[in-house]
């Protein structure tokens, strides 16, 4: 079974493929005889429609030869017409021109008669001018006869109108004689009448000065009664005097029996030295020593403080300084250098705790610097010769500026420096700082001494008494140039950091965007742009504007310093959109001064709305790309000469300039041309001859790296500040330092 089935199954394989050669032997034969048969007729057609169009031509040819020859004939025939025409109007003007001559041979006799009359009708014109001649001769002699007659009346006339008008002259004169003496009289009389009145009023006011004269005599009186009592009181007072100098005298003798027995005292002191040291041993000789200074320590301390006094400036240890009587000169000191030493050591910790802190602002006034200047003015810094208190709070201003967020830092820091500076500068010049040392006249002797103490008995405890004028010395100085200084090393880094930020946002604005795809089609026009790029560069700057002034506003900074920041970003925005368009030719085109003008009207209304309080003089610092902006969108520019480019389109932009975006300009909008060759050929002349004179070859402007201000400008526009009633912070009331604050708020 398994045999058959194999068997059935390879004569159904061998079967498969024989009828599969077969059939494709006869697909064969019948694809190449309907290949060949189509051939065939495609060939057929193909000559028949190929003798068809061989057989147009030709007809085609026929028929043109065939046409044009009727044409040509046609012509012919015209021509021969209008031939004929032309010579029948020809002989026809002939003949009309042939009569007319005829006509005028016939009448150029007539024309020799009128000729003859008319030669004589000319000679006797002549005849009656020669006579008409003669005649105006004689009447103009005649005339110049009668007008030397009338000119001499004339003459006569006015030297009777001269004699008339003198006689009036006089009698004009009389008359004002006259007239000023009636004046006179006039006035004679209202001033006698006026005498008369004030003869009147005299009389009342002499009545009126005897009453006054009798109330003064009765005060005179009353007041010589009292000047008595005063004599009284006077003589009183001069022996109240009397005594008081006697007792005086009495103290100055007591005085010089102290000093008599002081001298005894020190000879007694030396001689029993000298025996101590000779005759006992060293333990005996200081216990001498001891008992000795203890019993006199008062006395010897009491003349040591009156003889040498010490001028020291003044420093917060000092005031507080206790008098010790039973202690060495030594221990003395060290325990006076220990105390300035802890007190000067809390000093500066409590000043670098205020300039590292940020305590804000209350009432408009920076509390800062407020706490720092009332510190130094208590502590009497200003008035010491040597402290080193200025250096302390220079460096911690430094070291915070270095250390902290440079855009929270720096304006805090620049209104409370410059609020101390001004309070330095007008203090200092209205409580008579930084004048030369008076010379203090310090009295010798005991008895300028005694009289000296009982003035300010203060002063042996280390108080002073308030009356003497405080002076700067040379490190109050140095501090006030040290604090100019880094005012406007903040200003500097304030306005290089507002540079850095703005400088990529300005090379985004000063060329226009490339146009977007509308329909499938790029769009070359500078009308493609679409307005969202347009808004999102420009606003980017006035965001940026905005946040600069928001944040120096939050920060109290002054408005002369905002003004001042914004003027020099300005200046900054004018230099570098300048630069970039001199320095770009894809920048000076048509369409770009538009882009450009428009976000110019941009930043021109953020002034606007700013206020000139804050914007100052902002829109004058753009005045280069203002002018260079309008002479790219001008639309005529080969009409306008060089002097009208320079007087009323660019007046601030040099010829190299001129020059520069004249070369550089291209219309890709309108298709205009820039300004005319001889416009161009004026300005390369007037460069070559600056060329020869060694004048600058560059057409860049230079951004201005220089301190718009001094200390004179800041303390005349920054308003006064009054660092007496101020609010202090609740983290400094618990600090000793602090604790003269409270007590002056309180």
């Amino acid at each position: 079974m398994y045999a058959a089935k194999r068997e059935t199954a390879a004569a159904v394989s061998m079967q498969k493929y024989v009828r599969l050669w077969l059939s494709r032997r006869a697909y064969l034969k019948l694809l190449s005889a309907t290949i060949t048969m189509q051939s065939n007729i495609r060939g057929f057609l193909t000559r028949i429609r190929f003798w068809h169009g061989k057989k147009h031509k030709a007809a085609i040819v026929i028929q043109a030869h065939w046409r044009m020859y009727k044409f040509r004939l046609a012509l012919r025939r015209h021509q021969i017409s209008i031939i004929a025409i032309q010579c029948r109007w020809r002989q026809k003007l002939a003949k009309r021109e042939f009569r007319r001559l005829k006509k005028e041979a016939s009448e150029a006799g007539a024309l020799r008669l009128a000729k003859n009359k008319l030669e004589k009708q000319i000679e006797d014109l002549t005849l009656r001018l020669h006579l008409e001649k003669r005649l105006r001769m004689s009447n103009e002699e005649a005339k110049s006869v009668e007008i030397a007659k009338l000119q001499r009346t004339l003459e006569a006339l006015s030297l009777e109108l001269d004699a008339a008008k003198l006689a009036t002259i006089n009698e004009c004169n009389k008359n004002a004689v006259l007239q000023n003496q009636f004046e006179l009289s006039v006035k004679e009389k209202s001033a006698l009448e006026r005498e008369i009145i004030s003869m009147a009023e005299l009389r009342k006011e002499n009545a009126l000065l005897k009453n006054s004269l009798d109330t003064l005599e009765k005060k005179n009186s009353a007041l010589e009664l009292e000047l008595m009592k005063a004599r009284k009181s006077t003589n009183d007072s001069n022996e109240n005097l009397k005594e008081i100098e006697e007792k005086c005298s009495q103290l100055q003798q007591s005085v010089q029996s102290l000093e008599e027995k002081l001298s005894n005292l020190e000879d007694e002191n030396h001689v029993l030295r000298q025996k101590a040291l000779s005759a006992s041993p060293k333990g005996s000789r200081t216990s001498i020593v001891r008992t000795f200074s203890e019993k006199y320590s008062g006395v010897l301390a009491l003349a040591d403080s009156e003889r040498k006094p010490v001028f020291e400036s003044p420093t917060p240890s000092k005031l507080i300084a206790p008098f010790s009587h039973g202690l060495s000169e030594s221990r003395r000191s060290k325990l006076t250098a220990e105390r300035h030493h802890i007190s000067s050591v809390e000093n500066y910790e409590f000043l670098a705790r205020c300039i590292k802190e940020d305590f804000g602002f209350i009432d408009g006034k920076p509390l800062a610097a407020c706490i720092i200047y009332r510190c130094l003015l208590h502590w009497h810094a200003f008035d010491s010769e040597r402290t080193a208190i200025f250096d302390c709070i220079i460096e911690g201003i430094n070291e915070v500026l270095k250390d902290g967020d440079e855009n929270s830092t720096l304006p805090y820091w620049l209104s409370n420096a410059s609020a101390l500076l001004c309070l330095l500068q007008r203090n200092l010049r209205l409580n008579g700082f930084l004048t030369t040392n008076s010379q203090r006249s310090i009295s010798s002797g005991l008895h300028g001494r005694v009289i000296h103490g009982v003035k300010s008995p203060f002063r042996f405890i280390g108080f002073e008494d308030g009356l003497s004028h405080m002076e700067a010395r040379y490190p109050a100085i140095l501090f006030k140039q040290q604090l100019t200084a880094c005012v406007e090393k903040i200003f500097g880094l304030i306005r290089d950091n507002l540079k850095k930020e703005l400088s990529p946002l300005l090379n985004s604005c000063i060329q226009a965007p490339k146009a977007g795809r509308h329909s499938g089609k790029s769009s070359r026009s500078p009308g493609g742009i679409s307005q969202q790029a347009h808004s999102s560069q420009w606003e980017s700057i006035i965001t940026f504007l905005d946040s600069l002034l928001g944040h120096l506003r939050k920060n109290l900074v002054p408005s002369f310093f905002i003004r001042k920041l914004i003027t020099q970003v300005f200046s900054f925005i004018n230099i570098s959109l300048f630069n970039s368009l001199l320095l770009r030719r894809e920048c000076c085109t048509f369409s770009n001064g538009e882009y450009v003008k428009s976000g110019l009207a941009e930043l021109e209304k953020w002034i606007v709305a700013a206020t000139e309080e804050y914007a100052g003089t902002s829109w004058h610092e753009l005045n280069y790309i203002r002018q260079a902006v309008g002479f790219l969108v001008i639309h005529q520019k080969r009409k306008k000469s060089l002097e009208e480019i320079m007087q009323d389109l660019c007046p601030a932009l040099t010829v190299r300039q001129i020059y520069r975006i004249s070369t550089m300009y291209w219309d890709d909008k309108y298709g205009t041309q820039s300004v005319s060759n001889e416009v161009v050929a004026r300005m390369r002349e007037i460069l070559n001859k600056d060329n020869q004179n060694l004048t600058s070859n560059s057409f860049l402007l230079d951004d201005d790296l220089s301190i718009p201000f001094s200390t004179e400008d800041i303390d005349m526009a920054i308003p006064m500040i009054d660092p007496s009633n101020i609010a202090i912070p609740e983290c400094l009331k618990d600090n000793p330092c602090a604790q003269f604050l409270v007590q002056l708020q309180k």
